[in-house]
């Protein structure tokens, strides 16, 4: 296993070792090697010196460098999300190991993560499987971080107790985003040859009483589940995440 936000080295010179990394690890895979990346290092050693034949001689020693592995192309959905956006700035920091591709739905979103004219951030809909196709072209990993999010109702009172209902846009329920949605992805990273997906879902999502369905009785953990099988079942080397919670807070506190 190797720690997703660190380099995923070719097999051959890979070094496992424990990592302090609070980010999720995923199954390595190897990357196919190119002439481009492979670099050539030459040293003279002029002070070394080897006893060879009872004489002390001076040698010059010729380091030739293992292939040194490009940086992966990883490409973020719903990087304009609350997590997106955290992933997303995550790659792009470390410019060294990773090019950082986005999708996003809006051009609000794409300028709110700091998507410029240039910049790798696509506006599309994964509901709309053309408009994922050309975001997903010579990547290496895709992270799935989109979802249906509920609405609440307006009205609602605290002080009066009881509770919140929800709803969801039209067209952005959990069957059109957490099923068709990911499933378009699915296919659409497959068809372009991506070699890890990492999907982070949700608890929950073999329990059909659980609470999380009844929310706008969109049934939203049954939907997400079946996009977990589809993407076990594609044959794409894969790492689903089930988060119990995800909160804006700093991390390693809640117990």
């Amino acid at each position: 296993m190797a720690t997703f936000f660190r380099p995923l080295l070719p097999s051959n010179s890979y070094k496992s070792r424990t990592s302090s990394s609070p980010f999720v690890s995923v199954p390595r895979f190897s990357i196919p090697s190119s002439s481009s990346s492979s670099l050539q290092f030459r040293s003279l050693v002029s002070d070394s010196r080897r006893k060879f034949n009872g004489n002390i001689r001076r040698v010059a020693v010729i380091v030739s460098a293992a292939e040194i592995a490009e940086p992966l192309t990883v490409h973020v959905t719903g990087a304009g999300g609350r997590t997106g956006q955290i992933v997303y700035k995550k790659l792009k920091g470390r410019s060294d190991q990773f090019v950082a591709r986005g999708l996003v739905r809006t051009k609000e979103s794409k300028e709110k993560i700091g998507g410029g004219e240039d910049d790798e951030v696509f506006i599309g809909d994964i509901r709309d499987p053309s408009s994922i196709a050309p975001a997903v072209q010579g990547i290496d990993a895709l992270v799935i971080l989109t979802s249906a999010v509920p609405q609440m109702k307006p009205g609602f009172d605290p002080t009066k107790g009881g509770r919140p209902e929800f709803y969801f846009d039209e067209g952005a329920y959990p069957e059109q985003v957490d099923w068709i949605g990911q499933k378009n992805q699915i296919d659409a990273a497959k068809d372009a040859g991506v070699k890890q997906i990492v999907l982070v879902g949700s608890m929950g999502g073999t329990n059909i009483n659980h609470p999380l369905n009844s929310i706008g009785n969109a049934n939203i953990l049954v939907w997400k589940r079946k996009a977990e099988q589809y993407l076990a079942d594609s044959g794409i080397p894969y790492t689903i995440i089930r988060a119990g919670g995800l909160q804006d807070k700093e991390g390693g506190i809640r117990e």
